[in-house]
């Protein structure tokens, strides 16, 4: 009896063996005792870099719906253009006020049809997927919030965290989401594999005790427990710093971060170095005893407002050295609206619109996978260079060079590791394998011996800023279909491999001459004299790109227009060139330059072109004369005329054409000031830091002491032990106009004071290209005075991050790896601020700066 009891133990305990490991089987990771989140099939560690993205809902979604998109389409070539670049991670916050009711019940609806759709066709292209499941948040950004019946909505994104029902609605909720079958792929979300974790809720706003923080968290674990998920969960642990340890004390198996190094929303494009920005992520929470063993996750991250290409493989390498497993960026750019950015203006990302920025983005799912966990490579400028990867602030590049992989964000002169091995290139511009003028980026893939697929994009012209105040009637990035030459040097080739489409609706096909042909956007097979290709129906490229695959946008604007920013200041008596992007304009238009005399009409000036879109003129030195230089291009087309700057009808030398808008440059004196500051002109682009609230102070421009001059004033009314205040400004492009005469000043002037009754210093700084900064301190009283500072003065020493980095527990000062020395031609950024060496009875008093001006002299 005893032995027949025994067996039937030992059967049920089989049985429940055997659906536990069934149950486990359907998750593709799980978290070690370490915290290391580790792949079921081989037990390696799992590395996942992707994107946020938001069709299936509020702006996105509504977005789509105005422009009469199929929104299932637009995912489809989302998708296909996320899998092109590397990605292989997805995540978004669920919007549940567009998906739930005020207690929490699941709403079947579009919204949440469309995100079923989305999770359906990341598993086709095998990208892994973390949903957070609660957004907290209206649908609005950047318009209106529409009205809701959401928990969200009724209890707000604070409170509920602390009300009982609020709590008790997401309890519902998220049982409901996690149960939740996906019409398309017939699996709910908890035993979806391709699912493999969840973040209970995007950026909570916690307040309150600590113990109760922990208990909400502890509840919403419990919650997506009882329906049997066993994936790993994640809370976040870095919105609200003083809680982290509250956060640390839950049951979840790991923490989630954000990082925007560069700020967020500053309204204009950010220029300038930022590689320091990204030198290094730093977590301040591993003192506290139950933040150790935890898996680590970036749930959002982003260069905001920064068109370089050199800053993602950084970041990523960043993000490996902090022992993170999970990254996606925010957010993605739908192809629908992403000639606009109006998605979420601050950041720009799409392989179409932003194709240098996607190709830095590939490398940089390549940094994070193939890099050793955890390994320095130095200080900024030091780990320029790491591993197979190189990033450069002055090329704008980020490049990938090992003996299977070339890709390059921009045209480069490195040679590949590897020819002979080498199947996959990706790039913008030219290396030593491709050759090519386009400005839309392109894919080289080998497919097997003799025969390569060549993906070409259509050509991104960057029309107007992308990060200034959006509009969907406003064309930021204009995309262009031209033909364009195209050589490819690869001895697996050949000199005479024939070219020929298999995207849908291109028939072109051509053979190369010495490896030169002429190329259209598209999709094409390149062979090799005499091979041919086998089975090509089941081909595929990096295990989910089909072999016939291409998408890509039209053009939205048909209208011309000209794409020139004015040089700040340039020398007189110096040849000057004038150039420009232009679009929309016949092949055989006359482009001409219009310069204003000083005496009599206008110069004109045929502009030559050396692409399809780039134009160029030279003004002679005979006439740059100190002073101001105003020009206009001119564009005829038949018997029609356009000027520009504007896009008036007309040309500005017929006698009755009134506009008055021209482009202006300041002409200086031969040896005259360079000016490197003017609060006047430059209060847009200085990005001022203000430590500490800004309740009791803050930063704004005044009017200075002459009438019509303003100034930059940071104040405070109880100024505090090392709080800091000033500006810091991208002066790169008033210094290279103005290379032939740098080489003779010898000292900088200040115009600035302290405010009314007050004396104190400032520390006035000078930032290379290459980070290294240079810091002098000046005396200053409570008059407006010109001090001098002798460039022999300025020595070795940090500088700000600004704007200030997020989360605020990241590093706000950066001291490069080396000096390279002082030099007027790589002046990167002025930076001017307070300085903390105030005496005891000075604190907690009002406090001030004023600066006027600055400038090189003689």
């Amino acid at each position: 009896m005893k032995y027949r009891i025994l067996l039937i133990i030992i059967s049920i305990f089989l049985v429940f063996a055997q659906s536990t490991h069934g149950q486990q089987s359907k998750n593709l990771v799980y978290t070690d005792k370490q915290g290391r989140l580790r792949w079921e099939k081989d037990q390696s560690e799992v590395y996942l870099f992707g994107v946020n993205y938001t069709v299936p809902f509020a702006y996105g979604y509504r977005s789509m719906k105005a422009m009469n998109k199929d929104i299932e389409k637009e995912i489809d070539e989302d998708t296909y253009h996320m899998a092109r670049m590397g990605v292989n991670a997805f995540r978004v916050h669920i919007w549940d006020t567009e998906i739930s009711d005020s207690t929490g019940n699941l709403l079947q609806n579009e919204h949440l049809k469309l995100f079923d759709y989305l999770l359906y066709r990341l598993k086709q292209r095998n990208i892994r997927i973390i949903i957070t499941t609660i957004a907290f948040y209206g649908n609005g950004y950047p318009q209106k919030d529409e009205p809701s019946i959401g928990f969200s909505a009724k209890y707000g994104k604070g409170p509920v965290t602390r009300i009982e029902a609020g709590i008790k609605a997401q309890e519902n909720y998220i049982k409901q989401l996690l149960q939740h079958v996906n019409p398309y792929t017939k699996i709910n979300y908890r035993d979806e594999p391709n699912i493999i974790g969840a973040e209970l809720n995007n950026e909570p706003a916690h307040s309150g005790p600590k113990s109760e923080v922990t208990a909400y968290i502890n509840r919403l674990e419990a919650a997506a427990r009882s329906t049997g998920w066993s994936k790993p969960i994640f809370y976040n642990i870095s919105q609200n710093p003083s809680y982290a340890d509250a956060v640390a004390k839950s049951n979840v198996n790991g923490f989630s971060f954000q990082w925007y190094p560069t700020g967020l929303v500053e309204g204009h494009e950010q220029k300038g170095n930022f590689l320091p920005n990204v030198d290094h992520y730093h977590i301040p929470f591993d003192t506290i005893p139950e933040f150790k063993n935890k898996a680590r996750m970036i749930y959002e991250f982003d260069a905001a407002d920064v068109l370089q290409s050199c800053l993602y493989p950084a970041i990523a390498r960043s993000f490996k050295q902090a022992g993170f497993q999970w990254i996606t960026q925010f957010a993605y750019d739908p192809l629908g609206n992403g000639y606009a950015n109006t998605e979420y203006q601050t950041h720009y990302l799409n392989l179409a619109y932003t194709p240098a920025k996607a190709i830095s983005y590939l490398i940089a799912t390549r940094v994070f996978r193939q890099l050793p966990r955890e390994k320095k490579y130095g200080t900024y400028p030091a780990d320029s260079v790491f591993d197979a990867y190189h990033v450069s602030y002055n090329q704008s590049m980020s490049e990938m060079n090992t003996a299977s992989e070339f890709y390059y964000s921009g045209t480069t002169s490195s040679a590949p590791a590897d020819v002979k091995k080498l199947e996959h290139v990706a790039g913008l511009g030219s290396s030593a394998i491709i050759q090519y003028k386009g400005y839309g980026a392109y894919f080289l893939d080998k497919v097997e011996n003799g025969i390569w697929r060549l993906e070409v994009m259509p050509d991104a012209i960057t029309v107007r800023d992308p990060f200034s105040k959006p509009s969907p009637a406003r064309e930021v990035v204009h995309i262009q279909w031209h033909d364009q030459p195209m050589q490819i040097s690869l001895t697996q080739l050949g000199n005479d491999f024939n070219v020929k489409a298999v995207n849908a609706g291109n028939n072109y096909s051509t053979t190369a001459a010495n490896g030169s042909f002429i190329i259209k956007p598209g999709t094409y097979l390149l062979s090799k004299k005499g091979s041919s290709i086998t089975n090509s129906a089941d081909k595929k490229i990096l295990d989910v790109i089909g072999l016939n695959e291409f998408v890509a946008p039209q053009s939205f604007s048909k209208e011309p227009f000209v794409r020139h920013t004015p040089a700040t200041e340039i020398s007189a008596g110096k040849d000057f060139t004038v150039k420009a992007k232009i679009i929309n304009i016949d092949p055989d238009a006359k482009v001409t330059l219009l310069v204003n005399k000083p005496f009599g009409g206008h110069a004109a000036i045929v502009m030559e072109k050396s692409t399809p879109y780039d134009y160029s003129a030279t003004i002679p030195a005979k006439q740059i004369i100190s002073g101001l230089l105003n020009y206009h291009i001119l564009i005829q087309q038949g018997d029609k005329y356009l000027s520009f700057p504007g896009g008036h009808e007309g040309d500005p030398a017929s006698w009755n054409y009134l506009n008055t808008e021209s482009w202006q440059t300041s002409v200086a004196a031969p040896l005259g000031n360079l000016s490197l500051f003017n609060a006047t002109t430059d209060r847009e682009n200085a990005n001022s830091y203000f430590s500490g609230s800004g309740r009791n102070g803050g930063v704004q421009y005044i009017s200075g002491e002459v009438t019509g001059q303003l100034a930059f004033k940071a104040a405070t009314a109880n100024i505090r032990k090392n709080q800091e205040m000033g500006f810091q400004l991208y002066i790169g492009d008033k210094i290279k106009d103005r290379l032939p005469e740098v080489a003779s000043y010898s000292k900088m002037v200040i115009r600035a004071r302290m405010q009314t009754g007050q004396n104190g210093k400032l520390r006035v700084a000078i930032i290379n290209k290459d980070a290294s900064a240079y810091a002098a301190y000046i005396n200053m009283s409570d008059q407006y005075k010109n001090i001098e500072i002798p460039l022999s003065a300025f020595k070795p020493d940090s500088h700000l991050m600004v704007p200030r980095p997020y989360p605020e527990f990241q590093a706000l000062w950066f001291k490069a790896g080396t000096f390279s020395g002082l030099s007027i031609p790589q002046f990167d950024k002025l930076e001017i601020t307070t300085v903390d060496d105030l005496s005891p009875d000075q604190f907690n008093k009002p406090y001030g700066i004023e600066i006027e001006s600055a400038w090189l002299e003689n």
